[in-house]
């Protein structure tokens, strides 16, 4: 089995073009949302990427109850759509309860489901009855191979368009690790696969109150995952990511996502 996913505009999977899945993490204002927006597609667009638009309207699994969790569900909506119809690209966001799938799948192009929530059997269900792509991250408690269960249960709720991201897996306290053997065999299930760079250089749990990071190998990993021939990569970028809502220690500059994009760029030509 060797499928595509389709995203609006764009498709990923085996003799595509590769799939830059990006933005803040969270919702913030109207006009770093578009600042963000309007850099990635141009530049993607510039290299002959795919993008998708990536924010959350709600981080439900924050670290402190103290800590900007997003505009909410009504609120994000009415942003999300915005962002589709000024940046004229697919859009994607989290969905954290089975009741939240229908609504959002009226805006966006991609639902994602959250790695802590990849064996929920209900929210995985509600995505699929809703006849949109789904992306669903690998639980960092996970094999590759047990996403194939995943998977099946997408199918099994009606979904034809599936993609499997890789975010790294437990690795004792506060770290996470990229195991490149179970992504090749994440690989080997057939699904479009996206390697998530910047959650993979997250230190769960190990600031004060939030999740430290490692954001200065979030380019080593992004040009290892594309040289291993993931399908597309999932990266968080902010003007200023010291100032970020969520993520603020992993997500990358927005002024060095060029340079890194056309490394990319580069590597995947040479691989197709």
């Amino acid at each position: 089995m060797n499928v595509q996913c389709t995203i609006g505009s764009v498709v990923a999977g085996a003799g595509r073009p590769l799939v830059v899945i990006g933005g803040p993490c969270v919702l913030e204002s109207s006009a770093v949302n578009t600042q963000i927006g309007v850099a990635l597609r141009d530049t993607c667009a510039g290299l002959g990427l795919g993008f998708v638009f990536k924010a959350s309207f709600d981080k439900a699994n924050r670290s402190s109850i103290h800590s900007p969790r997003g505009p909410g569900l009504d609120a994000g909506l009415a942003e999300l759509a915005r962002l589709r119809d000024e940046l004229g690209v697919p859009i994607t966001t989290d969905v954290h309860e089975p009741r939240q799938a229908t609504p959002v799948a009226e805006v966006v192009d991609l639902l994602q489901v959250p790695a802590f929530l990849c064996r929920q059997t209900d929210l995985l269900l509600a995505c699929a009855e809703t006849g949109k792509p789904v992306n669903v991250k690998k639980g960092q408690f996970m094999s590759a191979a047990e996403m194939t269960h995943v998977a099946g249960k997408l199918r099994e709720g009606g979904c034809a368009q599936i993609m499997l991201t890789e975010r790294g897996t437990f690795f004792g306290y506060n770290r996470l690790v990229n195991d490149f053997i179970g992504l090749g065999d994440l690989m080997e299930l057939g699904y479009p696969v996206c390697f998530d760079v910047t959650h993979s250089t997250q230190l769960p749990g190990a600031g004060d109150g939030h999740s430290g990071g490692r954001p200065e190998r979030a380019p080593l990993l992004a040009r290892a995952a594309v040289a291993a021939g993931v399908h597309a990569v999932f990266m968080e970028c902010h003007p200023q990511p010291s100032a970020a809502f969520s993520d603020a220690t992993t997500c990358q500059p927005l002024d060095r996502m060029g340079p890194l994009l056309q490394s990319l760029a580069a590597i995947h030509v040479v691989l197709a």
